[in-house]
């Protein structure tokens, strides 16, 4: 129903569109005028009458060039056509020698002859023309010839063409006057009419439309201005003749997505073919053309708009092609400005949410699923060039914490829920296995060091964010010297729970701790079951770390786990519980921490990291202690 009224109401709808839109355009210079203390009306009046000015200067100097062009169109057109004719006869007239050397040896293949032409033998074409002194009749629908050039038929023939676009004109300024002067009640009521019982989420929606598609507009009337006159002057510096009427066309066409700057060259090409028997101006034209483009559609517009529009390249070809086929060209030109409205609507209407999806620039996925979807597909070098993208901007215990474990906690919950076969969820392991050592060479420093400070690592937590059991900060022993008992290999057993996925976030654990000078181990939870414990190698062992993704209920099995590992380990190695990520963990209750009997609990892998960091900072302080 929506585009049936579209299409049909067209001839009411473009008119008020272009005026609505007019008014965005005007609505910052009506402003600026009404804080320099002119009033509301002379304001918009002001701003209005200089608009008008602007497009009747403009077209002004668009009829005088053309009009000069025209004087000199019958030298242009002998050029052009003994060109024409060379790439004729360079072209064509070697395929038809081609045909005729070959129709040579076979000049009639059927062994007919070919027939006669019609009215061979009279000499002379029928005539359709009626005998000199026979008045003609009167036409198909019963009107005679007399009729159609009466005065009235003369003037809609030829004045109507003229007078429409006029008229149009005069719609959308008369639509547009009101529009600024009564803007606060448009407003209002459009607030009462989308839904005046959310006030906040409607003002935030209309301002929002409101702003994006005024800098929208501006910011592009800048651009193709500019790009106007650069191609203008380039022109003039070229030797093509009007090169003020190119520029003027070349700055409106280019409110034409993706095909205005190549519509803008056709007609300044053209005319360089007709002005000189070479080529070279025609080259160098296409090269103005292609580099001015260049340069203002890779450069300049993603500088300047950035993310100001909000919509997708792929939503800007579609709506090209909707809107031209409802409105025509002007739906070409209108297609960007339209599409934004969608766009905007969408991300502040739960309903029409689809829009924003479909049409805008967001991600459609967040990191964390889209991390999930690429291990789901088992596509490591996705998963990695996805990664990459996000290690720009976050350290790589960040990204860990915040998309790669919550994505695998993702995958653990579908695990649990049974939706996952064995073959995925082996596929995910592997995945993850390849990233992890595809960013093994990365450092993991979330801030520039300090001055005369360039071997300390950042700190991985905050004060605040670390548990409380995790120590008071002593020593970096990177930068002291590891004490004795942390430098053995394997330093740290860094041990998976129970979960499929528990193994994939320990060996984030090992490479990060490694990346900050701690020897560590990963081992499976199947070398400390109850059948593996006793020949579990635990020699030089300093500290043990498990990993959870997720335990649901009494963590019964953690229990024994710690009882196990207390009487492996050797005597006064801490052990560190780690549930990552988690909000609602159930390890945070101090009577579960209790009996689960472990020294520290962390949520996050660089709060494992510090405080690993940190117990060995503590060995250290002991042993040098005890070296006093």
């Amino acid at each position: 129903m929506v585009v049936a009224i579209l299409y049909f109401g067209k001839e009411v709808l473009v008119p008020v569109t272009l005026a609505l839109l007019l008014a965005f355009v005007l609505a910052p210079l009506v402003t600026l005028l009404r804080q320099l203390q002119f009033g509301k009306v002379p304001s918009v009046l002001v701003g209005v009458i200089l608009t008008l000015g602007l497009i009747l200067v403009i077209g002004g100097v668009i009829g005088s060039q053309i009009a000069e062009l025209t004087g000199n169109i019958p030298q242009y057109a002998a050029t052009l056509e003994a060109k024409v004719t060379s790439v004729r006869n360079y072209t064509i007239g070697r395929l038809s020698h081609l045909a005729d050397s070959v129709s040579i040896h076979n000049p009639h293949p059927t062994g007919k002859p070919p027939p006669p032409p019609a009215n061979a033998s009279s000499g002379s074409l029928p005539s359709i023309l009626p005998p000199l002194g026979v008045s003609p009749g009167p036409t198909s629908n019963g009107v005679s010839a007399a009729t159609t050039n009466s005065p009235l038929s003369i003037a809609e023939k030829y004045l109507g063409p003229v007078l429409s676009p006029l008229a149009t004109l005069g719609i959308v300024f008369v639509v547009a006057v009101f529009a600024l002067l009564q803007r606060e009640d448009l407003r209002d009521r459009l607030i009462r009419l989308v839904g005046s019982d959310d006030l906040h989420r409607t003002t935030v929606a209309i301002d929002d439309g409101a702003r994006r598609l005024s800098r929208y507009f501006i910011t592009q009337l800048c651009i193709n201005t500019l790009f106007g006159v650069v191609v203008g002057i380039g022109l003039l510096l070229i030797g093509v003749p009007n090169p003020v009427l190119w520029g003027i066309l070349s700055a409106l066409l280019r409110f034409v997505p993706y095909v205005g700057s190549l519509l803008s060259a056709v007609l300044p090409m053209g005319l360089a073919a007709a002005i000189e028997p070479g080529w070279s101006m025609v080259l160098w034209t296409l090269g103005l053309y292609v580099v001015v483009e260049g340069i203002t559609g890779q450069v300049i517009e993603p500088m300047v708009y950035g993310h100001a529009t909000g919509l997708s390249p792929f939503s800007v070809v579609v709506a090209a092609i909707f809107w031209s086929w409802v409105w025509g060209p002007i739906g070409l030109i209108l297609s960007t400005p339209l599409t934004l409205c969608l766009v905007v609507i969408g991300r502040h209407v739960e309903r029409l949410a689809f829009l924003d999806v479909l049409l805008g620039d967001r991600p459609a996925l967040t990191p964390v699923e889209s991390f999930y979807q690429r291990i789901l597909a088992g596509d490591a070098d996705e998963a990695e060039d996805h990664a990459e993208t996000l290690l720009k901007q976050r350290s790589l215990s960040t990204y860990y914490d915040e998309v790669a474990l919550k994505g695998l906690q993702l995958a653990a919950n579908d695990a649990q829920r049974g939706v996952l076969e064995h073959a995925q969820l082996e596929r995910i392991k592997s995945t993850v296995k390849v990233l992890v050592n595809s960013l093994r060479a990365r450092d993991d420093e979330q801030s520039s060091p300090a001055k005369g400070d360039r071997g300390a690592i950042a700190p991985l937590a905050a004060e605040n964010d670390l548990p409380v059991n995790c120590g008071p900060a002593t020593v970096n022993p990177t930068e002291e010297g590891l004490p004795v008992a942390w430098s053995a290999e394997g330093a740290v057993l860094c041990i998976a729970g129970s979960g499929p996925l528990d193994e994939a976030a320990a060996s984030m654990l090992v490479q990060l701790l490694g990346k900050h000078g701690i020897p560590s181990r990963l081992v499976g939870y199947q070398d400390v079951s109850r059948e593996n414990v006793e020949r579990l190698d635990v020699q030089g062992v300093a500290m043990a770390c498990v990993s959870y993704l997720n335990i649901s209920g009494s963590p019964a099995n953690l229990r024994y786990l710690m009882r196990r590992l207390r009487q492996k380990l050797p005597q006064g190695a801490p052990i560190l519980v780690g549930l990552w990520p988690t909000q609602d963990s159930i390890l945070t209750d101090k009577q579960v921490q209790a009996s689960i009997g472990a020294d520290y609990f962390t949520s996050s892998l660089s709060e494992a990291v510090t405080c690993c960091v940190r117990a060995a900072g503590q060995s250290s302080k002991e042993e040098l202690r005890q070296k006093a």
